[in-house]
């Protein structure tokens, strides 16, 4: 997305302005996008640190800070206003990457933990007498405790409020064992 956009700038098919306002609307537009498809951990983490997209102004002061020093946006040339443009574009396509690798690193952890849950519910029907019991009783403590960990996320997000990890991890551990718990004591 930010290279198309650099290169209708480029060709002169739209302006740099509106090449870096496109790329930034864009770049919210995942962000947002992106949280909503996480986790309650995940987006409160996301959240903490970043509570919302950069706006553009934010943006041009940030480029124009890096590219110029404590210059102006409005005292800079209408070239060196383009080149602060063309780094918002540029940006916008950009991850960082400091959160890239600690995704790689949380990733494989958090799959390890479904594979290892996973693993004790298939050995827990496997050495049962009644197999189809125990898979129906697996089944609805996993789900339980799948349903009571987003439960127990959201409402702990909004008593701790947005950006509170340690809050909503909790939340969700505390929630998730219970319905388990619950289900597995009353089944």
């Amino acid at each position: 997305m930010a290279t198309e956009y650099r290169n209708l700038a480029r060709s002169g098919q739209i302006s740099w302005v509106h090449a870096a306002e496109q790329a930034s609307h864009v770049r919210n537009l995942t962000l947002e996008a992106m949280r909503g498809r996480s986790t309650p951990v995940g987006r409160a983490i996301a959240e903490r640190m970043k509570l919302q997209g950069v706006t553009l102004n934010e943006m041009i002061a940030r480029k124009t800070q890096e590219l110029y020093g404590n210059t102006r946006f409005q005292n800079l040339t209408s070239h060196q206003q383009n080149q602060v443009f063309a780094k918002i574009t540029e940006a916008a396509g950009r991850s960082n990457p400091r959160i890239t690798s600690l995704m790689r690193n949380v990733k494989p952890a958090a799959r390890g933990l479904i594979v290892l849950s996973l693993g004790l519910s298939i050995y827990t029907i496997a050495t049962s007498d009644d197999k189809v019991g125990a898979a129906k009783k697996e089944a609805a403590i996993m789900g339980s405790g799948v349903m009571g960990g987003m439960a127990g996320g959201a409402i702990a997000g909004l008593a701790c409020g947005p950006g509170a990890p340690v809050c909503v991890t909790v939340g969700a551990f505390i929630g998730g064992g219970l319905a388990a718990f619950g289900v597995s004591y009353f089944w």
